[in-house]
């Protein structure tokens, strides 16, 4: 699975470009549910239990990140290797950023 994949996937199912802040407003929500499955340290005990599990929220972020994304035409893939370049000048580091991984 790809960033460009789940991009895509979520561009099919809920594209509403009049609707950025709206997203911007559920990915914000959405980090809050994240702090507080992570305060509790939940995870699931099997995979259909995944409701309020740290599993479940960081998808949810994942989501609404790629939402906005798409309300403004940005493929984040191809960013992505953009801002690790910068992010490596400011933050140097041993671990190298693979293109194609």
């Amino acid at each position: 699975m790809t960033i460009q994949y789940l991009q895509a996937y979520i561009k099919a199912k809920d594209h509403h470009p009049e609707w950025a802040k709206d997203y911007l407003l559920k990915l914000v929500e959405e980090t809050g549910e994240l702090a507080r499955a992570m305060r509790k340290e939940r995870i699931p005990a099997s995979p259909d239990q995944i409701k309020g599990t740290i599993e479940e929220e960081i998808w949810d972020i994942l989501y609404y990140a790629l939402a906005v994304a798409n309300c403004y035409d940005i493929d984040v893939e191809t960013w992505i290797p953009i801002k690790e370049k910068l992010n490596q000048q400011k933050y140097p580091s041993e671990a190298q950023f693979e293109l194609d991984r």
